[in-house]
């Protein structure tokens, strides 16, 4: 099995939809930290589980400076968003988003467990 891990730095902002008052209903932005866990039991033709270019023109290219309730169909909080992104690459098994320096929701494939 061959794994490997990109690392990306977005800065983005949101607002959450809640069922009780908070502060992050309101518009607000963070700089994300996110890493993308890809794994295959072949190399592809290039001898790569998947090219890193892929993985940040897929991620990062559509989540980079924006508004992210006008990109992912779902409340984007840092665990849907953490699935969102491993949905997005076939490949992905587990996505690590850090909102903060101090808060990280991690999606990890329930296949791959």
């Amino acid at each position: 099995m061959y794994y490997v891990s990109k690392r990306l730095e977005i800065s983005a902002a949101h607002s959450l939809t809640l069922s009780y008052e908070s502060p992050c209903s309101r518009l607000h932005g963070h700089n994300w930290v996110i890493t993308v866990y890809c794994k295959a039991e072949q190399l592809n033709k290039d001898g790569m589980v998947i090219d890193f270019k892929e993985i940040k023109e897929r991620i990062h290219g559509k989540l980079d400076h924006q508004f992210l309730n006008d990109v992912v169909p779902m409340n984007p909080t840092a665990e849907n968003l953490a699935k969102w992104i491993c949905d997005q690459i076939s490949s992905c098994y587990r996505v690590d988003i850090w909102e903060s320096e101090g808060n990280c929701a991690i999606f990890v494939d329930p296949l791959e467990v």
